[in-house]
């Protein structure tokens, strides 16, 4: 998963970062030096990222089933994280009586139907939206990642996302979170990060609200949240 690791700090210090759809690692470039000098830093690349090149897993084919990073995180392997940081996370994405989710669920039928069958346009038309912000050349750098992915394992993870209800998960995680929010995220709803909160009933865990647009701090506000990242690790 062309793992790599950065930075002196101590195995006691290790940080991994993992980004989200359409993203690779590359994703982390302004934040990484920022942490590399105290501590050691793991960087991957999912395998539904474009920038992913096992052979392997390619001639077979992506399994949607492989990527669930949520409870992959929280579930599997909950002991081996003594803190999580969370960056427009979100359990479900769609509308219902007593959940505001962002979208409707025609909304999501129609996204999956566009990724479908015009994965590329829909890509350059969803990036400059979801990252925001007045610098074009932080929209490219995702447009470009993105459309890195196979169409087939976008639409396959799209599905797995947008339709997918984990809130069930949050009342088992009880390692210390922090969610780092925007005041204007397209993709996930103001409500979202304080309702995550309510619900991690066995976990110390906080929101933090960046001022900023889009669903991309890491790359449009880096140093509000590298900032974050350094209170947490140093709490």
């Amino acid at each position: 998963m062309n793992a790599k690791i950065l930075g002196t700090g101590g195995e006691d210090e290790v940080i991994v970062l993992g980004h989200g759809y359409g993203g690779e690692q590359s994703i982390w470039e302004k934040i990484v030096p920022g942490l590399q000098e105290k501590h050691q830093v793991v960087l991957f690349d999912w395998n539904f990222s474009g920038a992913f090149n096992n052979h392997e897993n390619n001639s077979h084919g992506f399994d949607p089933l492989q990527y669930n990073s949520l409870d992959v995180l929280l579930m599997i392997w909950p002991h081996l994280f003594t803190k999580l940081i969370l960056i427009g996370a979100s359990p479900r994405y769609i509308n219902s009586e007593d959940y505001e989710g962002g979208f409707e669920a025609t909304q999501i039928e129609q996204l999956i139907s566009t990724i479908e069958s015009n994965f590329q346009p829909w890509a350059a038309a969803f990036a400059p939206l979801a990252v925001g912000g007045k610098e074009p050349q932080l929209s490219e750098k995702f447009e470009k990642s993105l459309k890195k992915m196979k169409p087939e394992v976008a639409l396959a993870v799209a599905k797995i996302i947008f339709l997918g209800d984990y809130r069930h998960v949050l009342e088992k995680v009880d390692t210390p979170c922090t969610i780092i929010s925007t005041t204007n995220d397209l993709v996930v709803p103001s409500s979202v990060p304080y309702y995550m909160q309510k619900k991690m009933i066995n976990a110390k865990s906080r929101v933090e609200i960046i001022d900023v647009d889009g669903h991309f701090p890491h790359l449009t506000a880096h140093d509000e949240v590298l900032n974050v990242i350094t209170k947490v690790l140093d709490s």
